[in-house]
């Protein structure tokens, strides 16, 4: 199952690219030429099958409607949103521990009279 997803999302990405770069109706041979540019062989069948579903749709209406799909699943258990909150509170907790230890140098500073 999952080899299918990764070759129908491959041949997803090329046609997507082929598109972005201009091409509002990228044909097989395209995605086939694409595809092979960086060593990728392309699975006719499932090209044929992802280029006719897509036939004939609005390529950004479809995109649209993708992602208020996506919009409408939870994000899980919170493995994904605190890391960066995380993150930058660790990073400010660093820069200030650096700023305590800049300050706590000056105070050990007694001038050289102690020889």
């Amino acid at each position: 199952m999952y080899r299918t997803v990764i070759f129908q999302m491959k041949h997803m990405a090329a046609y997507l690219l082929l598109v972005l770069g201009g091409n509002a109706t990228p044909s097989a041979d395209d995605v086939k030429k694409a595809l092979g540019t960086v060593g990728v062989e392309a699975e006719d069948d499932r090209l044929n099958q992802l280029l006719s579903e897509l036939e004939g749709k609005d390529l950004n209406e479809l995109l649209a409607n993708g992602k208020s799909l996506l919009a409408k699943f939870g994000t899980g258990g919170g493995g994904g949103g605190g890391g960066g909150a995380a993150a930058a509170a660790g990073g400010a907790a660093a820069a200030e521990e650096k700023e305590e230890e800049k300050v706590e140098e000056e105070e050990m500073d007694l001038g050289g009279e102690f020889g």
